[in-house]
């Protein structure tokens, strides 16, 4: 029964990988319509009234310290999301895919290291696999520009959300639904209140056709509602660092996805980046289930 429910929360994070990766075309052509703000301000916004329809019950119900720790995980989320929006807004969706698939070496370094203790080896040699493929396709550490250097850190900041996620809400009762409609309500909360103090209430003002609001509720209900849902209940069924490395199948879809929706080019390089990718993954898989 162990079994079957890890094999299951890992191919619902595999899921949210695919999800994800579409994420990042998506979003470079809602910028054409709106700053990076204001989409992340729709988006999470609509993702919170939905996520409060769903668990307004368990939101009631739920203890004071729950709530609290959802909001320290929604500021994270936030920074998160202002890092990678303003990074893909700057750079190619395939170079914000690609990046932002670091947080596979960032999340068991920084499980293990709270821990006081390094990864096995294997996990190690898997990460290393991973970010040279990552290295091949981006053309280089010495080919990052700022876009690329704030999916950097945005994939840093992932880490840390799975690793915070895990340890936040250990024996919380907080349901899943309810977890995603308080980081969802943290993140719209606080981008208002940058778009306010930066424009004031004409900040929140747009002008977009319905592509624009199409792919506003793409990331909205798929990406958000949807993926994060999924994420925070796999992450409590499996291990942090499980999670951190099928989430690094994202860039294979982001890649796959870039050049099929906005025509960007696949070279033999990228190529052999994306199969260096797929091996350190689940070769850092493989050792953890072992370990």
């Amino acid at each position: 029964m162990a079994q079957r429910t890890t094999l299951w929360a890992d191919l619902a994070v595999l899921g949210v990988a695919l999800v994800w990766g579409a994420s990042y075309p998506v979003a470079k052509g809602a910028l054409t319509h709106m700053p990076v703000l204001l989409l992340i301000f729709y988006r999470f916004a609509l993702t919170a009234v939905v996520m409060t329809a769903v668990a307004h019950r368990d939101l009631r119900a739920a203890p004071r310290r729950d709530l609290s720790a959802g909001a320290v995980l929604g500021a994270i989320l936030c920074a998160i999301f202002l890092a990678e929006t303003w990074g893909v807004s700057m750079t190619t969706a395939t170079n914000t895919a690609l990046i932002i698939s670091l947080c596979t070496i960032f999340t068991p370094f920084l499980e293990f290291g709270l821990q006081r203790k390094l990864p096995p080896a294997g996990v190690m040699v898997g990460a290393v696999v991973a970010v040279i493929g990552v290295m091949v396709l981006s053309g280089g550490m010495g080919a990052l520009g700022a876009g690329d250097l704030l999916v950097l850190c945005a994939a840093g900041l992932r880490a840390v959300m799975v690793v915070s996620t895990k340890r936040l809400m250990e024996g919380s009762r907080l349901s899943s639904a309810a977890l995603t409609a308080v980081q969802a309500a943290t993140v719209a909360g606080l981008t208002m209140a940058l778009l306010l103090g930066q424009s004031g209430p004409t900040g929140l003002l747009v002008r977009a056709d319905v592509a624009a609001w199409g792919a506003v509720a793409f990331l909205s209900l798929f990406c958000t509602v949807g993926a994060f849902y999924v994420q925070n209940a796999a992450v409590r069924r499996t291990s942090p660092t499980r999670v951190g490395f099928l989430m690094g199948t994202e860039p294979l879809f982001g890649f796959a996805l870039a050049w099929a929706l906005l025509s960007e080019p696949a070279t033999p390089a990228a190529l052999i980046g994306a199969a260096l990718i797929v091996t350190g993954t689940f070769l850092g898989l493989w050792v953890e289930k072992q370990s």
